[in-house]
């Protein structure tokens, strides 16, 4: 069954891919971005990697749900996949056990990491706007961001409904990558770009000034998948936003000089609050 299932998931990537790339799907907005910031990005190569972690989101996310809850039980071979765990990482997933903000991006299999915190013992919550058709958000609550009964899943929309979340001891995931067009954004910087920068952090860190920060994701080199992660900063009455945003963006910024082709905000307009004119129309 799990060999029919990455059969299923391999035949669906190339599929997909040839379908994506005939219709040059997001092609206009991935150029714009790699021109803008001079970045070497492969169109080819990206929708490969995309449709090659869509295959195994829908069709190979079971094998995510099985993996040990241990630290000590990594590495390991689940479903004839190798995974691990950083060594220096596993003190700070450790200490993600007891809640604070988890920052990523859209980088790789980022949607793994979910199911596989969640096996760590790590109280994931992430905040999911719902998606249309509602079947399909159903699917994607009950099958994909659900690890042994319990959802991770949640629609948070008001600074209350953040804050209780911290209150919790939950551990709040927020995708950091992306253009932020609320009245409230921040301006920063992105590969040495001007790019608005989510405040949520921010305003989190205001109300809550001892929640720890972390970035969490994963890596896959010579045929395992490895789990990574770091603290941000120790926390500090006086922190701001900056202090968050610019070293998430250094580590993001590495990550994309490593292989800029898994980074999926390619196919995001990532700077259109302040370059709408690259885009066109």
């Amino acid at each position: 069954m799990v060999f029919f299932s990455k059969i299923v998931a391999a035949v669906f990537a190339w599929g997909a891919y040839v379908v994506l790339r005939l219709a040059g799907w997001k092609r206009k907005t991935v150029m714009a971005n790699a021109k803008h910031v001079a970045s070497p990005v492969n169109y080819d190569e990206l929708l490969l990697n995309l449709t090659r972690h869509a295959g195994e989101l829908l069709f190979c996310f079971g094998t995510f749900k099985k993996l040990p809850h241990d630290f000590s039980a990594y590495p390991c071979c689940v479903d004839g996949w190798d995974f691990a765990i950083d060594e220096a990482s596993i003190p700070v997933l450790e200490k993600m056990c007891k809640g604070g903000i988890f920052l990523t991006a859209h980088y790789g299999n980022y949607e793994a990491m979910g199911p596989w915190l969640c096996r760590l013992g790590i109280p994931l919550v992430a905040s999911y706007i719902p998606v249309k058709p509602k079947w399909l958000n159903n699917i994607l609550e009950r099958k994909i961001r659900a690890v042994g009964g319990r959802s991770y899943s949640v629609d948070a929309r008001t600074p209350r409904d953040f804050l209780r979340i911290l209150d919790d001891g939950k551990l709040f995931c927020l995708l950091a990558d992306q253009d932020s067009r609320i009245s409230s954004a921040i301006d920063g910087t992105f590969l040495g770009r001007p790019a608005n920068v989510n405040p949520l952090p921010d305003f989190l860190l205001k109300h809550r000034p001892q929640t720890p920060v972390y970035i969490c994701w994963m890596e896959e080199k010579n045929g395992v998948r490895e789990l990574h992660a770091i603290e941000v900063t120790s926390p500090a009455p006086s922190l701001q936003s900056s202090v968050v945003n610019m070293p998430f963006n250094k580590w993001l910024e590495q990550r994309i000089v490593e292989n800029p082709n898994l980074w999926y905000s390619f196919t995001h307009r990532r700077f259109f609050s302040r370059s709408p004119e690259i885009y066109g129309g």
